[in-house]
């Protein structure tokens, strides 16, 4: 990193007036006061008539060079740098839990070239930077991609649940994987179903703001992890996020029936058509379901971890063309999940592309576009004839859910009849049975 990395032009030129370098303590003088604060780098983009430092409070700030009177050292440092965290302690009589480390903002750092962050913490800095872990678990710990979520597909699913399953079999009590949120619900139920029938509870965890950042989430969604990943009673895929805005509790949801429903907030995530499994807070488990498996340690887990790349989730909209449909088909699509409206329809005109897919051994099923509910394709008659063409209504399937179940039905199954049973089965509670209607949250 060089002496003033990022600066360019005028701030570039003021910085070069006065004997300071990137990671000093600086006081800088202006009209209107003094600030002081850590010499932050500048990203690439940037703009070049700021000076931006990092106050003892942890937020950086930029101040306006044409404010700027005076700038002094008050301290000299060698700049920002991660040091390799020490080694762990010896294993000790706690239950052993495995974090795998697949990145996203959970294990990144901010980017000065670009401004925004990127996978660059190894899972052991983040066990050091959390020391909590080391009080809850024998942290075993791996690196297995470190990646964007927008980047993980199917092969990395397949290549993550033949590493949770070598972990668990190789007796850890608990996994734990870190994820980037944007797709984190694919994974979880890409593992629902490919780790069907896990003995011990898997708990992938993301955080919305990165662990360098003020109010990160990240070391209270880990610990709560780990915490449900080493002592809870129950087993499956699961995520753990927070439940609302404060810092004290986490939701537990169950990997086939969660979704991120919005963009920043740090209880993004929710159950839906559901209840959350759990709740974490204080380090204390409150388990609010009743129908999950127990944990059952000592049993071999063994993994169906092939999914169909030729499966699309298409959403219906006014103007849809069914063209779309055919064209899927003639470049080999095997499947293909609908987001239908309300109960579970498409326009008529798609019925023809749809019935000619069908024909040629195409697996076409439907949802709802709505969040909330279920598809009941007998209501109206557009939903009946899909029904009569071979169209398979999914429930409260969530879209998502259903588009990474058929990948994996498909690439496990070489009948259609086993493969249209499948995707009817509950095979990793992504049906639930009838729930009064509400969007409230469960009380933690």
């Amino acid at each position: 990193m060089t002496e003033t990395e990022g600066y360019v032009g005028r701030s570039l030129a003021l910085l070069q007036k006065y004997p300071v370098k990137i990671g000093d303590l600086i006081s800088i003088t202006t009209r209107q006061g003094v600030y002081e604060g850590t010499l932050m780098t500048r990203y690439g983009y940037a703009d070049d008539h700021h000076i931006v430092i990092k106050l003892r409070s942890g937020y950086n700030v930029g101040i306006s060079i044409d404010r700027i009177t005076d700038i002094s050292r008050v301290a000299e440092a060698a700049g920002p740098k991660y040091v390799t965290p020490p080694n762990r302690p010896a294993p000790t009589d706690l239950p052993k839990v495995t974090i795998i480390s697949t990145g996203g903002t959970i294990a990144s750092r901010v980017d000065y070239r670009t401004g925004g962050v990127r996978p660059a913490l190894s899972v052991e800095e983040l066990c050091a930077s959390v020391p909590e872990l080391t009080a809850i678990a024998d942290i075993d710990s791996e690196v297995l991609f470190s990646l964007y979520s927008e980047n993980m597909a199917s092969d990395q699913w397949s290549a993550l649940a033949l590493k949770v399953a070598e972990k668990v079999n190789n007796g850890s009590k608990g996994v734990v994987v870190t994820h980037g949120t944007d797709t984190l619900g694919y994974t979880a139920a890409a593992l629902s179903f490919a780790l069907k029938g896990c003995p011990v509870p898997v708990v992938l965890v993301g955080s919305q703001r990165s662990s360098d950042r003020p109010s990160s989430d990240a070391a209270t969604n880990l610990i709560a992890a780990t915490v449900t990943a080493a002592n809870a009673v129950f087993s499956g895929i699961f995520v753990a996020m927070h439940h609302d805005l404060s810092d004290d509790t986490i939701s537990i949801h169950r990997g086939t029936k969660v979704r991120k429903n919005h963009t920043s907030r740090r209880d993004a995530f929710e159950s839906v058509n559901s209840p959350c499994v759990a709740f974490v807070k204080n380090g204390d488990i409150t388990v609010v379901s009743k129908d999950i498996p127990h944990r059952r340690e000592g049993v071999t887990l063994m993994p169906q971890p092939k999914f169909e790349k030729k499966t699309a989730l298409l959403k219906f909209h006014p103007d849809f063309d069914p063209e779309i449909i055919d064209h899927l088909v003639s470049r080999g699509i095997r499947g293909i999940v609908l987001e239908g409206t309300g109960l579970g329809q498409v326009a008529s005109r798609c019925n023809g592309a749809i019935k000619r897919a069908i024909d040629g051994g195409v697996l076409i099923a439907m949802t709802s576009q709505c969040i909330w509910g279920r598809v009941r394709m007998t209501v109206y008659d557009t939903g009946r004839d899909l029904l009569s063409i071979g169209v398979i209504p999914l429930g409260d399937m969530l879209p998502e859910t259903a588009f990474v179940k058929m990948m994996w039905v498909l690439g496990n199954t070489k009948s259609s009849n086993d493969s249209i049973r499948l995707m009817t089965e509950n095979l990793a509670g992504e049906y639930m049975s009838r729930r009064p209607l509400t969007r409230r949250k469960n009380a933690a």
